[in-house]
């Protein structure tokens, strides 16, 4: 890769006419089939004519089953499903499918060997198949690329095929995953969705479709095992299940109708690897058909880290009645070990991934005086089991899951075979906190990766919408797999919905990581749009997933609150709000635009999720400014509390909206309570407004009719509060260059009567407004102050005044109201001809604007475009690259001109803005290393690491942020131009923005606005 280009990639382009675009990858999305004919196309199907799909009766059910659905599919696009013959005799129990779906025990659809059939489809497994064995015994068909391999499959036109003297496409699979993944490639081409039942999207309809002259290998996926973890399922897929399916015995809703649309959702997406829901649900005890059925559909099971030996938690309890001895090793080994061995039993006919180790009851830790001792004995009597129930515990697959304190034990030295996989886990928060290294990276059973796109725990639950930024997944993924971390990638997935977008993208990398790079997220979305809305649109709701995901994670919607977005300082909230109106605007012009039909499929993927956060956005900020303009006795106050009133009532509508849809099909999908988080981890109990305060309007301010606010002040004038103490008449703003933004001040009703108002200034200063009317409900008036430099003499630095009057008296506690404003008429040189400038104090820069790179040797960065929470981000182009110094790291070079003087005490504070991401080699912990000038460079560790349970120093606060914050002091640095060198020394080190506070930094989120830059072609601001 070019050293910071932003490269597309440089993949084939396809032209085809099929539903979606043109793919720009090269890879798994290449087409053999297309909806015009044409360059020796053949026909499939058309309506009245469908293609006949040819398979083997001995083949795997699964296999089968798959086969049948592209039959439906067929019908979904045509309108006209295809037939499907099975022949010969079936070697393999299919009696669970038969008995759940609902599908004729002899596979059949339709009339088999109709005259009207227009083409054949042959589908089947390598060794399973005897017309696909036949048609490689023939020389027909070339397996050899994908003979033997795990879950790769080729999709090609063959002449003269089987039964059909006009050829037939050919899918075979190197084992029955393969050929199923293959199946539903077609299905997915021609126009069907893996979501069309759990995300209702429409089957695009043709007219025909053609089978291309193309040969399809589709190597073995990335990850050998990919799935997700239905967790957290209550109260919003509890309540929906429950509405829907037969509730067991033990009270759970998730049987074996559920499970199918699970499966074969998992199937069509490239998965084959399932957590089943534990809160309250037994994946083997509630339905009995559940696991049989898995493995029929071909659905790898495993459990999750606190269920070991294929038993989920509520076992112990409701069927082993263990609450009566206790789950404890230490003093319940027998009971345990006849447990673990009935669960081994259990599971021993179907393919499973044994979770090994032990934690405590219901994902809590072990005792604290557990010893490392103890649990390899767990380890070891587990390995005992499985060779009495296997016959040999090596070639079970097994994994360890290393979440929360499990870690602390694998670091204290405890040890398990080497042919577990050791499952590493993020923070719950999308953060790696360890990989890989050494010799843990030639262990037999290798290393995956447990993550999250929901969770409930510390610091704070997040289960309500989906807030993934889908760039932080890939590059934190890419990352594993570089560092050999591919066997099991299992993602929390919460209630499945709404995280639909994020959980295509997990799959699809998870799939074929190599298809990506960093800048492939755009053109991601862009055909997962394709895919479900069609081209016309695509573009657009590319455009509106993109802003969303970079706005949700900003801050995640539970941790937004009040205080989050400043309404006082850079106008951060009105900007951050400005952008979620702009995109929900965008998104429900998309929507009408839309075909009645595709509406609920966009409400559900794309509007919900658009409208409701921005309202829950607006609902924090407008609390934020009740409170604060309560205090400053602002008439507005009370219109703002009634705009939370207001917003809340709409987040209520468009919850019914999402359950009233589509006759109620999602009913309780969007029960999940997300208003009225009180400091305090778990969800609450029932929706709150944000605190409110109402102002008593009946009565004046003991200080008159006439308020007035600035920028960055909590306090107002006339009168005194607990910011502006003693009555003084004057406040002060920040100050003004010709390197700051405008600043402001508000004009506010405190009273009962109208009053008219003048504002007075130097003849340089230029106001947006200079005198109006105020009725008492009149919304606060803003007034912009900026200077016309042109008035200002060269090196001009004093106080100016604006006098403020009221045609109404100022009460028993105020006088005339004065607001101060410093006017610098600074300059730079002309030799500084590119960097930054700074802005009355700060300066501040996004990452990926360095002035110079220096790379060292074949080592450079990398940008992350749209990554993290303001432009980008910039990390080591090498993800194998660690403890490197200023002499083997590459260098960034900042620019910079400063005026403000500093003193060695008070001198130049600079802060790196870095993902939020941990030490994932804990003998190369993260590093940076910056200087000023020739300055001597200091280094820095951001991640300061703690004893499990305790996540790193300030952790709670970095995941509530989205970011670490961390500040080198570099005292005296005299005013003139500058340069800040930083070196990332390892490779998880990824650096978004930088701050330079000279004493004028104020509160804010997301930090200053970029400072003005020279070079640039203006001012590049980004104030979100």
């Amino acid at each position: 890769m070019e050293v910071f280009s932003r490269t597309a990639l440089g993949l084939l382009s396809l032209s085809f006419a099929f539903a979606g675009t043109a793919s720009a990858i090269e890879g798994f999305r290449k087409p053999t089939v297309a909806t015009q004919g044409g360059n020796g196309s053949s026909l499939l199907a058309s309506r009245g004519s469908p293609v006949h799909i040819q398979a083997d009766a001995a083949d795997w059910p699964g296999v089968l089953r798959a086969a049948h659905d592209l039959a439906l599919d067929f019908g979904r696009v045509t309108g006209t499903n295809g037939t499907l013959t099975a022949t010969g005799t079936a070697t393999l129990n299919a009696s669970t499918i038969f008995n759940v779906t609902g599908i004729s025990d002899d596979w059949s659809v339709g009339s088999s060997g109709a005259a009207s059939t227009a083409g054949t489809i042959i589908v089947g497994t390598i060794g399973k198949s005897s017309l696909i064995d036949e048609l490689i015994a023939s020389g027909q068909l070339d397996v050899s690329a994908i003979k033997g391999q795990w879950e790769a499959y080729v999709s090609t036109f063959v002449q003269n095929a089987g039964n059909s003297t006009g050829g037939a496409l050919v899918i075979a699979g190197s084992d029955r995953r393969g050929a199923i993944y293959g199946i539903y490639d077609v299905s997915e081409q021609i126009g069907v969705s893996p979501w069309y039942w759990f995300a209702d999207v429409p089957a695009k309809s043709h007219e025909s479709i053609y089978a291309l002259q193309a040969i399809k290998v589709q190597k073995t996926p990335t990850v050998k095992y990919r799935g997700f973890f239905i967790n957290d399922e209550a109260p919003a897929l509890t309540g929906w299940a429950n509405d829907r399916y037969p509730i067991s015995p033990y009270g759970a809703p998730f049987g074996a109708e559920f499970y199918a649309k699970v499966f074969e959702l998992l199937l069509r997406s490239k998965a084959n690897y399932l957590w089943p829901a534990m809160w309250n649900g037994m994946f083997n005890v509630d339905d009995l058909r559940n696991q049989p059925l898995a493995d029929e559909y071909g659905i790898v099971m495993g459990t999750s880290h606190t269920e070991p030996m294929v038993r989920a938690t509520s076992e112990w309890n409701k069927v082993a009645k263990g609450a009566e001895s206790g789950w404890s090793w230490a003093t319940n080994n027998a009971t345990l070990y006849e447990y673990f061995t009935e669960g081994a039993k259990r599971a021993a006919p179907y393919e499973n991934v044994v979770t090994v180790g032990m934690r405590g009851y219901h994902d809590t830790a072990m005792s604290s005086d557990v010893q490392t001792s103890v649990l390899e004995a767990v380890v070891e009597a587990q390995q005992d089991i499985l060779t009495k129930v296997y016959g040999n515990a090596s070639e079970v697959p097994q994994m360890w899951c290393l979440y929360k304190e499990v870690q602390d034990y694998f670091e204290a030295g405890m040890q398990v075979p080497d042919w577990v996989t050791l499952l590493w886990t993020e923070d719950n928060w999308q953060n790696i906190r360890r990989l890989p290294v050494g010799d843990e990276k030639k262990r037999s059973g290798g290393a995956g990766v447990y993550y999250h796109f929901d969770y409930v725990g510390d610091s704070r639950n997040y289960k309500w919408q989906d807030t993934i930024q889908l760039q932080k997944t890939y590059e934190q993924m890419k990352l594993a797999k570089d560092r050999d971390a591919d066997r099991i990638w299992i993602v929390n997935v919460g209630d499945i919905k709404p995280a639909e977008m994020a959980i295509s993208h997990w799959f699809d990398i998870a799939y074929d990581i190599d298809a990506y790079d960093e800048t492939s997220v755009p053109q991601w979305i862009t055909e997962w749009a394709a895919r479900n809305f069609g081209e016309e649109h695509a573009q657009d709701i590319s455009d509106v997933m993109d802003e969303y995901g970079a706005l949700a994670n900003m801050r995640k919607f539970e941790w937004v609150e009040p205080s989050s977005y400043s309404i006082l300082n850079y106008e951060e909230a009105d900007h951050i709000l400005a952008r979620w109106q702009a995109l929900a605007k965008k998104a429900q012009k998309i929507n009408d635009a839309l075909p009645t039909e595709e509406q609920p499929a966009f409400y559900e993927l794309v509007l919900h999720r658009v409208l409701a956060g921005g309202n829950f956005v607006d609902i924090q900020v407008s609390g934020a400014r009740n409170i604060i303009y309560a205090q400053m006795g602002r008439n507005s106050a009370n219109r703002w509390m009634q705009r939370v009133i207001d917003g809340m009532n709409i987040d209520h509508n468009l919850t019914k909206r999402y359950h009233t849809q589509l006759n109620g099909k999602w009913n309780h999908m969007m029960d999940q309570t997300h208003l009225g988080y009180q400091g305090f981890w778990q969800q609450p109990m029932r929706q709150s407004t944000p605190d409110l305060r109402w102002v008593q309007t009946l009565e004046d301010s003991l200080a008159g009719n006439m308020g007035i606010a600035v920028e960055g002040s909590n306090a107002t004038i006339p009168g005194d509060d607990m910011w502006h103490s003693n009555g003084g008449g004057s406040l002060t703003l920040p100050g003004i260059t010709p390197y700051t933004p405008k600043r402001w001040v508000e004009i506010t009703h405190r009273g009962t009567g109208q009053f008219n108002w003048n504002i007075s200034a130097d003849p340089f200063i230029t106001l947006s407004q200079t005198a109006g009317t105020l009725s008492p409900d009149d919304d606060d008036l803003r007034v912009y102050i900026d200077v016309d430099w042109t008035k200002v003499p060269d090196n001009f630095g004093k106080m100016s005044t604006l006098n403020f009057s009221s045609s109404t008296p100022y009460g028993t506690q105020g006088s005339a109201p004065q607001v101060m404003v410093m006017v610098n008429k600074t300059s730079i040189p002309s030799n500084f001809s590119a960097g930054f400038v700074e802005s009355a104090g700060q300066l501040a820069f996004e990452a990926e604007h360095f002035t110079r790179h220096t790379p060292a040797g074949n080592l450079s960065y990398t940008v992350l475009p749209k990554y993290g929470r303001t432009l980008s981000a910039v990390k080591l182009s090498d993800n194998l690259a660690e403890g490197l110094t200023t002499s083997t790291a590459p260098m960034l070079e900042y620019d910079f001109f400063t005026f403000t003087p500093t003193t060695a005490a008070k001198g130049l504070n600079v802060t790196l803005i870095l993902t939020p991401t941990h030490n994932i080699n804990p003998k190369l912990p993260l590093a940076y290393i910056t200087q000023i000038d020739d300055l001597p460079p200091q280094r820095r560790q951001p991640v300061i690491d703690q004893k499990q349970p305790n996540f790193p120093v300030e952790w709670g606060r970095a995941v509530a942020d989205s970011a670490w914050y961390n500040t080198t002091h570099f005292g005296a640095v005299a005013p003139g131009a500058h340069t800040l060198k930083v070196w990332l020394v390892e490779a998880n080190v990824i650096l978004q923005k930088v701050m330079l506070d000279l004493g004028g930094v104020a509160y804010s989120h997301n930090g200053p606005p970029e400072s003005w830059r020279v070079g640039s072609g203006g001012n590049a601001t980004s104030y979100a």
